[in-house]
């Protein structure tokens, strides 16, 4: 274990060593989780995902935890997204495997019995958004984007943005944002109340940090069980059973000619030219 000093001499230890993670531990129970490969924008790729369900597993195992905070290394994104490259190649069963992955990140998030908050920190893309809004709220940086993009590969979200964002949003605003694959600015994801507060690209973590302080000085019992009524209280449906209609979805359009002109075409940096055709299942 390696251990390091913030400004206020406060004692950060960096735990378990990953390859595109990044894992500290703050007094009192406060873990901050950063994913970090930055010449990808900090990408989800299989390993990354793998990687985060060791984290989480070992996040959760540690009787001092009280709040875990998830974010980005570096100051230009939190995660930009899926890595395109490595979904273009996959197939419809491929992809199923892909999303349920994401998924399983998604839900670990969701039910960690305490409290998780996303610090976005830039890019906040496709499956970054998705990562997000599993977690329990979202404080942003000033230069922070969000969006659903997935449109203009030819797939939709397949991380949990089908049901998630509508929690955080409303269905309407959340069927523009993944309907039209645009992209929105922190100022506008406040309005539409996807984030909870803005602030200086240089005061994010240490605010988020200071939040996660302040609810770890509440009883962790009363917190847990907030939280554990909240999500029960928004999963009327039953998430287990809106993931399985999401993952198979997304899974199927990776067999359409829509899917592979789309991510072929963001490949080769071309403007793809989707003809519409599917493949009915």
């Amino acid at each position: 274990m390696r251990v390091g000093w913030g400004k206020k001499q406060e004692k950060v230890s960096t735990l378990m060593s990953y390859k595109n993670l990044i894992i500290e531990k703050h007094d009192p129970g406060i873990f901050v989780l950063k994913i970090s490969r930055p010449k990808a924008l900090n990408a989800l790729n299989e390993e990354v995902l793998s990687e985060l369900v060791r984290a989480l597993k070992e996040i959760e195992l540690d009787p001092s935890l009280r709040a875990l905070i998830l974010t980005g290394d570096g100051d230009k994104s939190f995660i930009a997204g899926a890595d395109i490259l490595e979904m273009s190649k996959k197939s419809s069963d491929e992809g199923i495997r892909f999303a349920m992955l994401g998924h399983q990140v998604g839900k670990m998030l969701r039910f960690l019995p305490v409290p998780v908050i996303a610090a976005v920190n830039g890019y906040a893309l496709g499956g970054g958004t998705e990562m997000a809004i599993a977690c329990d709220f979202i404080y942003a940086s000033e230069n922070a984007v969000f969006g659903q993009p997935e449109v203009g590969l030819g797939i939709i979200p397949g991380f949990g943005g089908t049901f998630r964002l509508a929690e955080f949003i409303g269905i309407p605003q959340a069927k523009e944002l993944i309907f039209s694959g645009k992209k929105i600015k922190a100022d506008e994801a406040l309005r539409l109340g996807l984030v909870n507060q803005i602030f200086k690209q240089e005061d994010l973590l240490n605010e988020t940090i200071s939040m996660a302080k302040k609810i770890a000085l509440n009883s962790l019992t009363a917190v847990k069980a907030g939280k554990k009524l909240l999500n029960e209280l928004s999963d009327t449906i039953g998430v287990h059973h809106k993931v399985d209609i999401e993952v198979h979805e997304f899974g199927r359009l990776f067999g359409t000619p829509d899917q592979k002109e789309g991510m072929q075409a963001f490949v080769d940096k071309k403007k793809p030219l989707f003809l519409g055709l599917s493949i009915e299942k």
